[in-house]
C-alpha cells in the first residue's frame, strides 16, 4: 500500500514538474527572442531599413493604397458624385482587374498542365486526394461555424419589413443548377469555355390536350353512370342520351421547359478538368511529351513574369476600386439594424475559420508558427479583397507562395488552379449562415433535418460557385430552394453583400494557400521519390534543386532576407 502511493505521489510530482519546465522552456524562448530583438534594433542602420523597405515594398503599398482609398472615399461622399462619375473615378480599379483576368486562363491551363505532367500518376492520386480531404473538411467545418454563429446571436430577430430590398434574383431549380455544374466539367469547344459556361435557360411553350367534359362540366370518371341492367330500370335509349351529351374541349396551356443558353464568363471547372487530364496524358508519355512539357513550363514562367510587372500597378488599382465601391453605396445607414446584425455574424463567422481553424490546421499539421506563413500572404489577400474574386488573385497568390514563401511548385501549380475553382470556404459559410438568416426574418423555424439539408446543400453549391464577384449570390438561390425559403428575399442582403463579398473572398484565398501548405508538408516523400527519379539529362541535377538556385537568385536580387 506505502508503494502504491508512493508511486502516486512521484507520478504527481513528476507531472508537476513537466508542467513546471514547459512553462520554464516558454520563458527561456520568449526571454531570448525579446533579447535578438533589442539587438536587432540596437545595430539597425540606415541600409536595414532601406533593405527592409525595399523587400517589403509591395506590401506596404498595397496597404497604404488601402487606407488611402477608404479615406478618400468618405472624403468624397459628400459631394454626391453621379453614378457616372463614379464609373469615371473607378477607371483605373477596372484596369486592374482586366490585366489580371487576362492572366487567369493562361496561367491555369499552364500551372495545370505543367503540374499534372511533372509527378508521376501514383504520387499525383495521393496529392488529389489529400486535397480533396482538405477541402471538404475546411468547408464542413465553415459550414457548421456559420451555422452556429447565426443560432447563437440570432440577426434575423424581428420583422423583415423594416429591411431595404435591391435588385432582383433570377430562380434556378436545384436540379438544373447542379447538372449545370457537371455540364461544365465537360465542355463541348474548348474556345468557347475560355468566355462562355453553359447555363440552363427557360422559355415557355403552349400546350393543347383533348378534355373530354360531361354535360354538368365534371370530367369522366368523376361521377360513372350506373352500368346497364335490367333490374335497376335504365333504359339502353337513356345511356344513349347520357353519351351523346358528352362534349369535348381543347385546352391550352403554357408550360416552361428548360433550354440550352450560355452566360458570359470563362469555364474555370472545365479547363481544369481537360488541363488535369491533359497534363496526366502529357506525363505518362515520358520523353514524347518533352516538347509539350517545356512548352507549357515556358509558358507558365511567361505569365509569371507578366505578373511581376502588373503587380506593381495593384496598389493603384486597388485604391481605386474599393474608393469606387464605397462611394456607389447610396445610403450607409443600411449598415444598422437587422442588416448590421447580419454583416456583425459574417464577421465573426469568417474571422474564427480564417484566424483560428485555418491556423490551427496548418500548426497541426506542420507544427510550423502558422502566422508568419499568413504575413508573406497579406498582398494576395489584400488584393482579393480588393478585386472581390479569387480567380482574379491567382496571379498574386502564386508569386506570393512560390518565391515569396518557398513552397514547392509541383504543388502550387495542383493545388492553387483547383483550390480557386472548388474551395470555397467563406462562400460555403456566408451561404449556409444567410440562409437560416432569412428563415430567421421570415420567422421560419428550422428543424435538425432542414438545417442538414442546408450545411449538405452549401457545401455541394459552394463547389459550382465560380471565381468572380458576387458569385455566391447565385448559388444562394439553390441552398433556398432546398428548403422552400422565398429566393427572393435574397435581396434584403445585396446592399451589404459588396462588402461581405470581398472578406469572404478574402477566407477563400487563404484557405487555398494553407492548403497549398499542408499538402506540401503532407507529400514530402512523394516530391524526393519524384527528385531521385525525375533529373534534367542535360544537366545531371534534380528538379527541385534547380527550383531551389531559381529562387535563390532571384531572392539575391532583392537583397539578403535575414538582414533583418
Amino acid at each position: 500500500m506505502s508503494s502504491h502511493g508512493n508511486s502516486l505521489f512521484l507520478r504527481e510530482s513528476g507531472q508537476r514538474l513537466g508542467r513546471v519546465g514547459w512553462l520554464q522552456r516558454l520563458q527561456e524562448s520568449l526571454q531570448q527572442r525579446a533579447l535578438r530583438t533589442r539587438l536587432r534594433l540596437q545595430t539597425m542602420t540606415r541600409e536595414h531599413v532601406l533593405r527592409f523597405l525595399r523587400r517589403n515594398a509591395f506590401i506596404l503599398l498595397t496597404v497604404s493604397a488601402v487606407v488611402i482609398g477608404v479615406s478618400l472615399a468618405f472624403a468624397l461622399r459628400p459631394y454626391q458624385l453621379t453614378y457616372r462619375q463614379i464609373k469615371y473615378f473607378s477607371f483605373p480599379g477596372e484596369l486592374l482587374m482586366r490585366m489580371l483576368q487576362m492572366l487567369v486562363l493562361p496561367l491555369i491551363v499552364s500551372s495545370l498542365v505543367t503540374g499534372m505532367a511533372s509527378l508521376d500518376n501514383k504520387a499525383t492520386g495521393r496529392m488529389g486526394m489529400r486535397a480533396a480531404v482538405y477541402y471538404m473538411v475546411t468547408t464542413i467545418i465553415a459550414v457548421f461555424i456559420g451555422i452556429l454563429m447565426v443560432t447563437i446571436i440570432h440577426p434575423g430577430k424581428g420583422s423583415k419589413e423594416g429591411l431595404h430590398r435591391e435588385g432582383r434574383i433570377e430562380t434556378i431549380p436545384t436540379a438544373d443548377a447542379f447538372m449545370d455544374l457537371i455540364r461544365n466539367m465537360f465542355p463541348p469547344n474548348l474556345v468557347e469555355a475560355c468566355f462562355k459556361q453553359f447555363k440552363t435557360q427557360y422559355s415557355t411553350r403552349v400546350v393543347t390536350r383533348t378534355m373530354v367534359r360531361t354535360e354538368n362540366g365534371s370530367e369522366p370518371g368523376a361521377s360513372m353512370p350506373p352500368p346497364f341492367s335490367v333490374e335497376n330500370g335504365t333504359s339502353f335509349l337513356e345511356n344513349v342520351t347520357r353519351a351523346l351529351g358528352t362534349l369535348q374541349e381543347m385546352l391550352s396551356f403554357e408550360e416552361t421547359v428548360p433550354v440550352p443558353g450560355s452566360a458570359n464568363g470563362i469555364n474555370a471547372l472545365g479547363l481544369v478538368v481537360f488541363s488535369v487530364a491533359f497534363g496526366l496524358v502529357i506525363g505518362g508519355m515520358k520523353h514524347k511529351g518533352r516538347v509539350l512539357r517545356d512548352f507549357f513550363d515556358s509558358l507558365n514562367e511567361a505569365i509569371m513574369r507578366l505578373v511581376g510587372i502588373i503587380i506593381w500597378y495593384a496598389p493603384v488599382g486597388i485604391l481605386f476600386l474599393i474608393a469606387g465601391k464605397i462611394l456607389e453605396m447610396e445610403d450607409m445607414a443600411v449598415l444598422g439594424g437587422q442588416l448590421g446584425m447580419y454583416t456583425l455574424t459574417v464577421i465573426v463567422g469568417l474571422f474564427l475559420h480564417a484566424g483560428i481553424v485555418l491556423p490551427l490546421i496548418y500548426f497541426l499539421v506542420t507544427h510550423r508558427n502558422p502566422f508568419p506563413f499568413i504575413g508573406g500572404m497579406l498582398q494576395a489577400l489584400i488584393t482579393a479583397m480588393g478585386t472581390s474574386s479569387s480567380s482574379a488573385t491567382l496571379p498574386i497568390t502564386f508569386r506570393c507562395l512560390e518565391e515569396g514563401l518557398g513552397v514547392d511548385r509541383r504543388i502550387t501549380r495542383f493545388v492553387l488552379p483547383v483550390g480557386a475553382t472548388v474551395n470555397m470556404d467563406g462562400t460555403a459559410l456566408y451561404e449556409a449562415l444567410a440562409a437560416i438568416f432569412i428563415a430567421q426574418v421570415n420567422n421560419y423555424e428550422l428543424n435538425l433535418g432542414q438545417i442538414t439539408t442546408i450545411s449538405i446543400t452549401a457545401t455541394a453549391a459552394s463547389v459550382g460557385a465560380a471565381g468572380i464577384p458576387q458569385a455566391g449570390l447565385v448559388t444562394m438561390v439553390i441552398v433556398l430552394t432546398s428548403v422552400g425559403l422565398p429566393t427572393e428575399d435574397i435581396t434584403l442582403i445585396i446592399a451589404v453583400d459588396w462588402f461581405l463579398d470581398r472578406l469572404r473572398t478574402m477566407t477563400n484565398v487563404l484557405g487555398d494557400s494553407i492548403g497549398a501548405a499542408v499538402i506540401e508538408h503532407l507529400s514530402q516523400r512523394e516530391l524526393e521519390l519524384q527528385e531521385a527519379e525525375l533529373t534534367l539529362p542535360s544537366l545531371g541535377k534534380p528538379y527541385k534543386s534547380l527550383m531551389a538556385q531559381e529562387k535563390g537568385a532571384s531572392r539575391g536580387r532583392g537583397g539578403n532576407e535575414s538582414a533583418m
